[in-house]
Order: structure tokens, then sequence, then C-alpha cells
């Protein structure tokens, strides 16, 4: 082994029931570099991970762990830290009502004698939040920060046990342009002073600005190492290793066909469900056509993932008011059951907490939305239920062993793919999409924009919101841009970039 590698995991095999997550991995990482981890949504990547960080124990894995040349059989996640090894979660482990300071030391408290030092704990704590670039009060709750924030008060968690080995999965999946930047530029930093990070994203462009080398894993096995400052690694390189295939287009092709205005809201105005004084949608008049893909643009905090849930069925705010029509008739959407008797659905961001129950199957989140499609008489056929299931299991690729497979054991992307298929089933007009790719690989965010292509073919309409704007320039027919609240531009895709868009907010902004 190289003097200079901090960690070689060998011939790793991990089983779940009915599924071999990892077979036969082997990985190496070098001190002081950071790695990343590619591959599509259910290639490995995070199981391998947390067979590493202790999460998976010894004993549940096949294959061996050399840490600092020294063979490791870790136990539990404690037996990790303990040896500088942190890994940070895609869900953040942060306690919401409980203070920055609180948070970073959860388990890990300043005390003596049993009595903690809240004033060292204070000290220490603006310490290590200078290091990650925050200038928060410790006292401050994490619900009062953005998630931005909260990822680096994750980081200086992990500062506060001697990281030597960082581990981040999809730290920047939740976060904007700006404070994506701001936390890649932290790992530059710390690899500066000699931190080691294995990094796992979806966002290429982020992995070829940081990383040192590449590995690539496939269906649960190791696919290649590519070696940044060996070669120029092309966005294009990555992918054709990642889906073993070559992507000549990343947005499928589309040969619009537009009819007549099938969904319409007028005047739209809602406000905060607690802060009763603030308007969250601010009069919006917004049209989608039959056959037409429409995007929300807008930084994060725009508004428009509240003007969706506002929409769909009254599902957040309060003092609602405004019109919606579909099909040129006005539209009872006061309630959830309302609006998806009047062809609306709505694929919301948060797929773990709002999407999917976790602990069901696959085939009963998939007609969670329309046990109508599958009952007579009130009785739920389940033979109509098994062979709807297994058509969309088929048809939207959903990797699973059975549809009896719980969906909390499937990959991010493959759970995008139950929830898309609990609102097919339902057979809206109207489809929105809530960043329908967040924290998904390219493969399968390929499959979810054919899916639309498919629903807009057969005339129906789709709302496309997302964060990223070249995903908003390959999908859709038109484009609305947020900012505050309010509609604040129009304009055609032909005439849509992201210059355009980002003018159209800060001008505004100037406004306001």
């Amino acid at each position: 082994m190289s003097t200079n590698v901090i960690l070689e995991m060998r011939n790793i095999t991990k089983t779940f029931p009915g599924v071999k997550a990892l077979s036969d991995v082997s990985f190496s990482v070098e001190e002081g570099e950071i790695h990343a981890l590619c591959g599509e949504n259910g290639a490995g990547k995070s199981t391998l991970m947390k067979v590493l960080s202790g999460v998976y124990p010894y004993g549940t894995y096949d294959g061996e762990i050399y840490y600092n040349g020294q063979l490791k059989r870790f136990g539990s996640i404690k037996d990790t830290e303990e040896e500088g090894i942190i890994i940070i979660h895609q869900e953040l482990a942060l306690i919401p009502m409980l203070s920055i300071a609180e948070n970073i030391f959860l388990g890990n408290e300043v005390a003596k004698g049993g009595v903690i030092n809240w004033a060292e704990a204070t000290r220490r704590t603006t310490e290590l939040l200078a290091k990650v670039g925050l200038r928060e009060n410790p006292s401050t709750l994490i619900t009062n920060i953005g998630v931005g924030k909260q990822q680096l008060v994750e980081i200086a968690k992990a500062l506060s046990k001697k990281v030597k080995l960082l581990i981040l999965d999809e730290p920047t999946a939740s976060l904007n342009e700006s404070d994506s930047n701001a936390l890649l530029d932290l790992l530059l930093e710390f690899k500066k002073q000699g931190l080691t990070s294995i990094i796992i994203s979806h966002k290429l462009n982020e992995i070829s600005r940081v990383a040192d080398k590449i590995t690539v894993l496939r269906d649960g096995a190791t696919v290649e190492t590519l070696d940044c400052h060996a070669e120029k690694i092309s966005e294009a390189r990555i992918i054709q290793g990642r889906v073993g295939r070559e992507l000549s287009d990343r947005f499928p092709k589309r040969t619009s066909k537009v009819g007549e205005t099938i969904f319409e809201v007028r005047n739209w105005t809602a406000y905060h469900p607690i802060h009763s004084d603030r308007k969250i949608s601010n009069g919006i008049n917004l049209n989608v056509k039959r056959g037409e893909v429409v995007g929300i643009a807008g930084l994060m905090g725009a508004g428009r993932t509240e003007f969706a849930m506002s929409v769909f069925g009254r599902s957040y705010g309060q003092k609602i008011s405004g019109e919606v029509l579909i099909n040129g008739k006005p539209a009872d959407v006061s309630t959830v059951e309302r609006a998806i008797k009047s062809g609306l659905a709505y694929v919301t961001e948060d797929r773990k907490q709002l999407g999917l129950v976790l602990i069901n199957n696959v085939m009963h989140n998939n007609t969670l939305a329309n046990h109508k499609g599958i009952s007579k008489n009130f009785v739920i056929d389940e033979y109509t239920e098994r062979k709807a299931a297994n058509e969309y299991r088929q048809k939207l690729r959903i990797r699973t062993p059975s549809i009896y497979q719980d969906v909390v054991n499937l990959s991010g992307g493959n759970q995008q793919k139950v929830v898309l298929a609990k609102w097919l089933f339902a057979n809206p007009d109207v489809l929105i999409l809530d960043e329908p790719t967040r924290g998904i690989d390219v493969g399968a965010k390929y499959e979810i924009y054919t899916i639309v292509n498919d629903l807009v073919a057969a005339g129906k309409a789709v709302i496309f919101i997302s964060s990223e704007m070249p995903e908003l320039l390959g999908t859709c027919d038109r484009i609305y841009v947020m900012n505050e609240g309010a509609i604040v531009a129009e304009m055609p895709v032909a005439e849509a970039s992201q210059e355009n868009i980002m003018g159209a907010i800060m001008r505004s902004g100037e406004k306001v």
C-alpha cells in the first residue's frame, strides 16, 4: 500500500433482502485529496460510505477496510468518529429547535462532572463557525437559518470532532448556486490545510471543479477511477462511465404541439401560515396550455414552492384568494382531494417527508392518490393494484426487486420515480413538478425528462419548478420568473437565457 493512502476498502460486498447493493467494490483515497464518488441512483455510493462510517457495522458486510494502513473493524459511528472519520448525510442531522451550539456539541458535550460548560461551548462554537465562514450567534436556533448555513453548521460539527476524513453525501443538493460555490470553496480551503474529503454528488460541474480523483460505481461495482490531474475529464466522459453509454444530448428532443389554455391562475394571493402579515404569493397570474411545459425560475426563497402548494389544495398558507380555471372552468382546489378531482397533481420537492410513505411498499405508494382506480364498491381489488404497480414499475423503470419492497430501501432516484408513478396513476390534466430531479443522477434525470415529454405529447400540461436554469432552458416551452412571491417576467424559451432570467430577478429587486 502506498504511504500516502489514508483509506483503502477492499472487496466490499453488502446485501439487503432481495438485492446486492455492493459487489466486490474496491476503493482507495490518498491523504489530502478531494475524491469524488459518482454513479447513478442505486449504484451503491451512499451504501459504500455507510459501510465506511460505521452506519453498517463490521459483520453486516464482507470485505476489509484499511485506515492509515491498519485493518479496521468499525462497530458503530462512534468508532469511526473516534478515528476522525465523519459523514454528513444528504438529510442533515440537525435538531431545528436547538441552538447552533447545542447542535454542534450534541452527544459530544463540553462538560465536567456531568455539568455543561455553556461559556466554553459558546466560545468554541464561535471559533468553529469562523472556520467555516459563518458569523451567526451560537445561540441562534437552527430553524432560523437557511439550508446553506445549516450545511456549514454540519461541517463545523465535524470539525469539533477533529475530522481527518470528511464524507459529504450530496452536500449541495438543496443549495442555490451561491451557497454551493461557497461550500466548494470551503472544501478547497480545507484541502490546503491537509484535510481529506470524499464527496458524493450528481452535479458534474461541481465534481470537475474540486475533485482530484473520481471513482465511478455502476450497479454496485467499481467501474473506474479517473485522475483529474493526469488528464482533463469532461462531463461527457463521467456520464459515459456512470451510465455505461454516451448521452449525446442531456435533454431528449421534443416537438412542441401547444393547444388551448388548460390551466389558469388569476390574481393568486396567499399569506404565510404563521406570519399572517407576510405575503408568500402576491397577485400571481399564470397560464399553461395543453401540450406545453411551463417553467418557473427564481432564486431560493422566491416563493415558487409556496405558490404551488397553496394552489394544490391550499396545503400551505392562509388568507388565500384568487381563482383557478381548468379547461376554461372554475376549479375547486380548496382541499387536496378536490384539487385532485379537478385534474391537478403536485409532485413535492420533499419526497421523503411529503411525497411518500416510506414504511409502505412500492405498490401501496403507487396507488395512494387514486384508490378509486383500484377499488370496486369501496373495496380495494388487490389484483388491479398489483397490475397497476407493475405497469408503472416497468414504464418508469423503477429499480426494485419487487413492488413489495419498502420505499425507504430504494435509492433517491427510484423514490422520485415512485412519487411520479403515484401522480401519473391519478391521471391529472395538469402536473406541477417541484424540483423533480433534485439529488438524482443524470441518467434518471433523462428518464424523467422523457416522462415529461410523453405527458405533454398526450395533451397534458406540465409546470416545471427548478433551481437549475439549464434544466429549465432544456425542457420548457415558456418560463415565468418569480421573485419575492410575485411573477416578474415571462419569456418564451427561445428568448430565455440564464442572463435574461437573472436580469429580470435583479431588476425586480431594485424596484422594491
